[in-house]
Formats: C-alpha cells, structure tokens, sequence
C-alpha cells in the first residue's frame, strides 16, 4: 500500500525476495569446473560433486556456533537499515507536497537490491586471498555506507528542502539513495555468501533465518521507528510531558547515528572475526566471471525460461496502482505517515506465518495454480484500496480519523497480505522446482531477479503516470487553466486556485485492474501451462 507498508516484491519485499534464497551468485560452489555454459561437455560423474567431503567431525550445537549466529543477525540488521530509511522518504516527500512524477523518479532508488544480479559474479570472482573472499567486499562496502551515511546526515536537510521555502530536491535525492542502496545491496551479496561458509553444515540453516529476522528488524528500525520518533504529533501525544515543534530525533541524527554504528561494527569485524578458509578447488577459484554472464545468457536463451521471462514482467501490471500509489495517496488525504507506517507492526506475525501456510498449497507439481487463484483477488483489492482513498477525508475529524477508520485500513492490507504471499510463495516454488540442479543458486537466482523486477517497473511507472491522467481546473480566475506547472502558477498569480476534477490515481486503478484481469484471462492460463513442461525444458543441455 506505501512505500512503508506495502510488501513490494523486488525490494526489501520487493526485497523479500531476498530472504528465502542466496543472491550471492557463488558460482564455484553451484557449478563444477568445467561448467562455462548450457552446452559444455562434462567429465562423466564429475558434475554432481559441488565441495570436497568434509572428514567425519563431531556434530556443533548451534550454541557452539552462537557468535557466528549472532554476527550474521547484527549483519543483517545493518542491511535492513538502508532498506527502511529508503522506504521512509517516499512519505516525508509526499508530506512536502511533492509531484508523483518526483515520486516516480525516485522509485528508482529501489532497483538495485533486484538488479544485483549483474554485479554479483564480480563480488564473488574478485577478492583479496590474505583478507578474505568475503570480507574483502564488506568491509569496505560497510566502511563507505558508514562515511556515506555520515555525510548525507549534513546534507539530508537542505535536500528535503527544510528552511528557506525551498522544496525537496529529488534528483540529488534519487542519486544519493540510488547510491546508499547500491552498497546495501552489494554488502547482502558478500554477507550471504559468508553465511554459507561462516556456519557448520549442520547449523547452516540458521542463515535464513538471519536473514529474514535480521532484515525485518532493521527495516522496522530504519521505517516504522524513525518515522514514529521523527514525528512531533506522535512524539508529543505519546512519549512527552511537554510538547515540541519537531520530533525527537531528525533525519540527520538517524543518519549520522547509524553511519557511526557502521564504522565501529565494520571495525570490530574487520579485526576480531577471521573468515574460514573455503574447501573450494584451487582451480574453481580463478573460474571466469565471463563464464558465469555467459552461463546466465544461455538460461534465460532456453524458450521455457524466455516465456516465464515475458509473463512474469508483466504479470503485475495489474497491481502497480494499488501497490505504489495508495500509500501515498493516504498522506496527501491527512493520514499521519507515521500512522501509516505503524501499520506494519501487527503484520509481522501474520508474513512469519502466511509462508508455512501457503507452502502446504504450493508444495506439490503445480504451484503456480495458487498464483492463478489468488491473481483475481489480488486486483479487486486495488478496487477497494480506490474505494478507501475516496472514503477517507470524508472520515476525517479535528482530533485526526476515528479507530474504525484505522481498522478497516488494517484489515484491507491484512486480505492484501494474504494475495500477496500467496503469489509470492507460489512463485518461489516454482522457481525452486523448475531451477536446473547443477547450477541451481545462478538459475535460481536469475529467475527470482526477473520475478521482482516484474515488480519494479510497473510501479514506477504507475506513480509516473498519476500527474498526467489528473485533470484540474482554476477555480476563481478566468482565462487561466492548471495543465502544467507554470500554468498553476499563473492560476495562484491571478487569485484562483487549482482543484482537482478528476485524480489519476482513480483512472490509473480502474485500468490497472483491466489490464490485470486481461492478463488472468489471456496470459494466465499460458502462465498455468509452463507447470506442464517437462524437466527436458527447463535443464541446460549437456554434451559429453
């Protein structure tokens, strides 16, 4: 539903993506050596031995490994930090007043953690033997996010346009968080690759849940806290005697706070935590970084992998309105932004448990049905999340909006939850099931990475799209119209004012929910029909 809220699916929810699979592209350990691409002849019997076997050793406890645990968690957080500040500035724009147009540029800034894919097999080629194969990319990666973060906390203000009567400035804004997100997404590269090797086998399954919890809890400390503490009605109303012009803390003093956090956990790391040494063949290790782009060229080559491709990029075209604009549209109609964000508390239970639930449904050979069933559901909630945009001023009242209103808010994200992970989890499974085996972290990874980009463009340009399709009038001065930006300003020059006759935002839903019925009608069923090819389709061809 917002920037804040809404689980979009190619960032953080959108980059949920991340939390069940690893990006880390760890090419010597998911193919064999003589792996290059689709086609390439393999030894006989070779190819199915990805590590060395480990000697026999006695079982560890997670206790015994509990520091390595701990680390990964703190790592995790630190990564959801980004994520959550990033997903909070859309909300402080749009209480500035800024255009969707400004909105959508800055939705770009949101890219990188679906776009890793292309800088991935850098990351994992290119290191320093004596510093280690991870830590040569996250210390340094950590250590410029923490300088970063330092610098914009003296550039932030005058960014957001505070003082002055200057606006926000949203292209250096884009850039600066473009640039923040680039490096949070390159240090998830490094730290997921650690995590393979920083636990035991047996305790290695405890990194997805670093991951997971780890995230969730840095994005809760990067959005929903600093959007609360940064609020002086809320902080006011509940956490003062007496009340202030600001909040308790600013933009700024996060920024700087964390970028200080960073630096000294980057240097504890850096001096205290040794990297275990990896039983990877010596020549896997110089394995070309242009083998593993061809490798990915030739996958996606295969024309099952290109029609998946194709459908699932416009998939969720029908959403786009529902998913990027309503949030927003929320706070240009005076809902608290930190109100809106709050709302992603009660829902931390409910996305811990939908994934077990669903995964009982899309466990078997045709997941993606689940994705077909829940698709129509999924579009008649942009319906109703319209309905609720048009309700809310009309509940509105001095003292801000009644708990019924908040309630039915709550309930509405809570069915879109459900939708949502349906079709999410669907599609993991799929992607699990189709993934050739012997290079399956790539293939995985490659699917997954179109999956959420499959989410990415449509919202960028739905918020796009917004200012054009609004059409508004000058009321109270004659001659004049409010087409364009000049326009409204001659408008208020000449004593009148711009009213809204018709919001984009109902225009863009009512098409969105069109195109995404055709697509269930049209697309939907050649979508189903991929679950009917056989592995043949789906697996490289190999020569011997």
């Amino acid at each position: 539903m917002s920037p804040a809220i809404a689980a979009k699916e190619g960032g953080r929810q959108r980059r949920a993506g991340s939390h069940h699979h690893h990006h880390c592209l760890d090419v010597r350990s998911e193919a064999p050596p003589s792996l290059a691409l689709c086609g390439d002849g393999l030894p006989g019997g070779e190819a199915e031995v990805l590590l060395p076997l480990e000697p026999e050793r006695r079982a560890l406890g997670y206790r015994a490994e509990l520091g390595s645990i701990l680390l990964l968690l703190v790592l995790y957080v630190l990564q959801g930090i980004p994520l959550g500040l990033a997903g909070s500035v859309p909300l402080i724009l749009q209480s500035k007043s800024a255009s969707y147009t400004d909105q959508a540029f800055f939705s770009f800034v949101f890219w990188p953690f679906s776009l890793k894919l292309l800088w991935a097999p850098l990351v994992d080629a290119v290191y320093l033997r004596g510093f280690g194969r991870r830590k040569s990319w996250l210390v340094p990666t950590q250590y410029v996010l923490g300088l970063f973060m330092i610098y914009m906390s003296t550039q932030v203000d005058v960014l957001l346009g505070d003082g002055d009567g200057r606006g926000p400035d949203v292209v250096a804004l884009t850039v600066t968080f473009f640039l923040f997100e680039f490096l949070a997404a390159t240090q998830d590269i490094a730290v997921d690759g650690w995590a393979l090797t920083m636990l035991s086998r047996e305790n290695v399954g405890y990194a997805s849940t670093c991951n997971s919890v780890g995230q969730t809890a840095g994005y809760f400390l990067g959005n929903v806290l600093f959007l609360a503490l940064e609020s002086s009605s809320f902080c006011n109303k509940y956490l003062r005697f007496q009340p202030q012009p600001r909040g308790i803390v600013t933009l700024s003093d996060f920024l700087f706070f964390w970028g200080a956090v960073f630096l000294i956990t980057t240097t504890l790391v850096a001096l205290l935590k040794k990297e275990t040494k990896e039983l990877i063949p010596t020549k896997e290790e110089t394995k070309g970084i242009t083998d593993t782009y061809r490798l990915l060229f030739s996958i996606i080559k295969m024309p099952a992998v290109l029609t998946f491709c194709l459908l699932i990029l416009t998939a969720k075209v029908g959403f786009s309105a529902a998913d990027a604009v309503t949030g927003l549209k929320l706070v240009e109609e005076g809902v608290p932004k930190e109100h809106l964000a709050l709302l992603a508390v009660p829902m931390v239970p409910l996305q811990i448990i939908l994934p077990l639930i669903i995964s009982k449904y899309t466990a078997g050979p045709q997941p993606l049905n689940t994705f077909y069933k829940a698709m129509p559901f999924r579009l008649l909630l942009g319906l109703e999340f319209a309905f609720l945009v048009w309700w809310t001023p009309k509940v509105k009242h001095e003292g801000g909006f009644p708990v019924y209103y908040y309630a039915v808010v709550l309930l509405s994200y809570a069915l879109h939850q459900i939708t949502l992970y349906s079709m999410y989890v669907a599609i993991m499974a799929f992607n699990a099931k189709v993934s050739d085996p012997l290079i399956g972290g790539t293939y995985m990874t490659l699917l997954n990475t179109v999956s959420n980009l499959g989410g990415n463009w449509p919202s960028t340009v739905a918020l796009w799209l917004v200012d054009p399709l609004t059409v508004k009038e000058c009321a109270g001065a004659q001659e004049q119209t409010c087409g364009t930006t000049v326009a409204a300003e001659l408008c208020t020059k000449a004593g009148g004012s711009c009213v809204t006759t018709l919001d984009g935002y109902y225009v863009e839903s009512i098409i969105c929910v069109i195109l995404g019925f055709g697509w269930w009608f049209l697309l939907g069923p050649k979508f189903k029909k991929l679950q009917d090819e056989g592995q043949s389709s789906w697996k490289c061809k190999r020569s011997n």
